[in-house]
């Protein structure tokens, strides 16, 4: 079984905070399309896929004739499970009646809702296109065309943000009772108008203190509001964690298309060119549009294994380890396990609460170098 992966690029205007690669030509979108499919035919035909996840940039960005194709492609040249788990990143404004009913139909069965923020300020201050109402009524539309599985993305530490702020944007994600959450840290990606600001002196960084009340405030509000903390930055209803990105997290391997998807098979990961007209100048010319790849020896798999699984509820699973990387891994757990930071059991490493938030600091504890 593998997941598959299409990177959708484009967008209307780019947000300040977004490291992902994106780009504003939306006139390449129909040669875009027919590229992706090109690739398709290329990487592993015939597949078993068990979860299909368009990201981006803005899927939404795509016509419903665009994701007609590119689904229908899919299942010609795939074979996807009857239960596959197939989603789509949507910005909330591009959610009428009409493309909603349309996602539906096409076999989109769930949708990621890039909110980020209720606060309609907020939301001006980053460039996002969309508001806090626009958030409600495409939950309510996708709904109302009989899409029941409702990924919502939040944002916190926002420059000058409060914690009561962030509360209110919790509290207002729980009222519309999607199935599942992600909630994370503001980064100031290197070469983002974010992070000029912040080298500029424009703005400030959320102090550490504050940062870690919002995350506790998001942990025991969202706990409290029946979601199980199953990954550092998602929350899920009981059957609604996140099939795609779980298996990233468990090594599944997966196929990625599109400028800039990464692709990984346990033994090489590779990664497509990050520049959209180079992409379609490849794929017409019928070549492969990889632009490095990594060949993964067995202290790379570890070292995945340990920055992957470590960030899930249930931790790494001792089985899934050589003799030799378990006998590493408990020599240099024990001492963190001491400290109160790591939970050791006869199958499993995982972090403990405390372990949480310093979890970057454990992982390199654990890595080998």
């Amino acid at each position: 079984m593998k997941s598959l992966y299409i990177h959708i690029p484009f967008c209307q205007s780019r947000c300040i905070y977004c490291g992902f690669y994106s780009t504003t030509l939306l006139a390449l979108r129909d040669e875009y399309v027919a590229a992706v499919v090109r690739e398709m035919t290329m990487r592993e035909p015939g597949s078993d896929i068990c979860t299909i996840y368009l990201g981006g940039g803005t899927p939404s960005q795509l016509s419903t004739g665009q994701l007609r194709t590119l689904l229908y492609n899919i299942n010609k040249v795939y074979h996807v499970m009857p239960d596959a788990e197939i989603t789509i990143e949507c910005n909330p404004d591009d959610i009428d009646e009409e493309y909603a009913m349309e996602l539906a139909d096409i076999g989109f069965n769930r949708v990621s809702l890039g909110a980020q923020t209720f606060s309609d300020e907020q939301l001006r201050r980053i460039k996002r296109r969309h508001n806090a109402k626009q958030v409600d009524n495409a939950v309510n539309l996708l709904r109302k065309a009989g899409i029941n599985n409702i990924s919502i993305d939040l944002m916190f530490g926002f420059p000058d943000e409060t914690l009561s702020q962030w509360e209110s944007d919790i509290q207002h994600a729980i009222a519309l009772q999607p199935q599942h959450i992600s909630a994370y840290s503001l980064m100031y990606e290197t070469g983002t108008p974010l992070h000029r600001m912040l080298i500029e002196g424009k703005i400030r960084e959320t102090d550490e203190d504050l940062s870690l009340q919002m995350f506790e405030t998001l942990v025991s509000g969202l706990t409290a509001a029946g979601y199980e903390h199953y990954e550092i930055s998602n929350f899920a209803k009981t059957s609604f964690r996140s099939r795609h990105n779980s298996n990233y997290w468990h090594d599944v391997p997966y196929i990625g298309l599109g400028a800039a998807a990464h692709s990984y098979n346990i033994r090489q990961r590779s990664w497509n060119v990050a520049d959209i007209r180079e992409y379609i100048r490849i794929m017409n010319t019928g070549s492969r549009p990889i632009e490095d790849f990594e060949t993964i020896d067995s202290d790379t798999h570890y070292n995945d294994i340990v920055t992957t699984a470590l960030r899930t509820r249930e931790g790494i699973e001792l089985e899934r380890l050589t003799s030799e990387q378990r006998e590493y891994l408990l020599i240099a757990a024990y001492p963190m396990a001491e400290r109160g930071l790591l939970s050791i059991t006869d199958t499993h490493v995982h972090l403990t609460h405390s372990g949480i938030f310093v979890s970057n600091t454990v992982m390199s504890e654990l890595m080998k170098v």
